[in-house]
């Protein structure tokens, strides 16, 4: 049989415990010294057993009250380092930030000066792959990439985009021209299959038509495949150089062409109040631009 055990019982009593004192456990929990005396006692009753002896100017644990307290604490301790990993820990506002992959890793290294001067805080970020938005988190910060001439009222720019094709490092010395990217292995990106097109259109060249084909899901994956040599891919240049930069084995071969797609800011529903720290993880997010 199941004991149906109230979480405040149990911290009023470890608290009470640690403290030998009712009147001390209430002003650590913020209850009242009635309130503590009344959880004990119905942890009491639905135990059918005695885990203190109530003198009238001291508190004692049982021999029982001693055992349990030892399951009791621990039990609460797992608690609190689950709910730490698993949400971090406690702090004033964590706000939740939805964006591609790409655009999170390339956000991640700037980070540290938003953290740093908002200390009060904390920042959740997600991914966007590939979901529907019915199985989507809700979100209190979320980017956008969207073409231009699709831009909607409540989206607010962030920044125009460009691409270029990248291929491994050691390869960069054989792409002398748009035309000799015809000669590698193309990494497509699903989602953004126009990308090749659109780059060799504005050297009036064509995709081949056969070949070796590789797709991936991200943008990251696909500059990972490029760095581990097996083929080359056109990306969006902020993210390409934000690769470089931290020394990912590729390189930049081309020189940039109009993506005709643009990072958006999504205006948050102005009927719902604001999390705490959403305007200035905003402003700081337009400077990053």
């Amino acid at each position: 049989m199941r004991h149906n055990l109230n979480l405040n019982w149990l911290r009023s009593f470890e608290t009470a415990a640690r403290l030998l004192s009712f009147t001390a456990a209430s002003h650590e929990i913020g209850l009242t010294q009635t309130a503590v005396s009344q959880h004990i006692k119905a942890l009491e009753a639905q135990l059918g057993d005695r885990l203190f002896v109530r003198r009238p100017k001291s508190l004692q644990l049982t021999d029982v009250g001693k055992a349990y307290l030892v399951t009791v604490r621990e039990a609460l301790d797992t608690i609190e380092m689950s709910t730490t990993g698993l949400f971090g820990p406690r702090q004033a506002s964590t706000i939740t930030v939805r964006a591609s992959m790409a655009f999170i890793m390339w956000i991640s290294p700037k980070l540290d000066g938003f953290l740093h001067n908002h200390p009060d805080i904390g920042v959740k970020l997600v991914t966007s792959i590939w979901k529907s938005p019915a199985d989507q988190q809700p979100a209190d910060v979320e980017i956008l990439l969207a073409r231009n001439e699709y831009a909607r009222s409540d989206l607010e720019l962030l920044s125009d985009e460009a691409i270029v094709p990248i291929c491994c490092s050691k390869v960069r010395s054989d792409i002398r021209t748009p035309h000799d990217l015809l000669n590698r292995p193309a990494i497509h990106i699903m989602g953004f299959d126009d990308h090749w097109a659109r780059y060799l259109s504005a050297y009036s060249l064509k995709p081949a038509s056969s070949g070796a084909r590789l797709v991936t899901d991200t943008s990251t994956a696909a500059m990972e495949m490029v760095a581990a040599g097996l083929g080359c891919a056109v990306v969006i240049e902020r993210f390409a150089l934000q690769a470089i930069e931290t020394a990912r084995n590729i390189s930049v071969v081309g020189d940039p062409v109009a993506l005709g797609q643009s990072h958006y800011l999504v205006r948050s529903d102005q009927h719902r109040p604001l999390k705490p720290g959403v305007d200035a993880f905003e402003t700081w997010l337009r400077r990053q631009f």
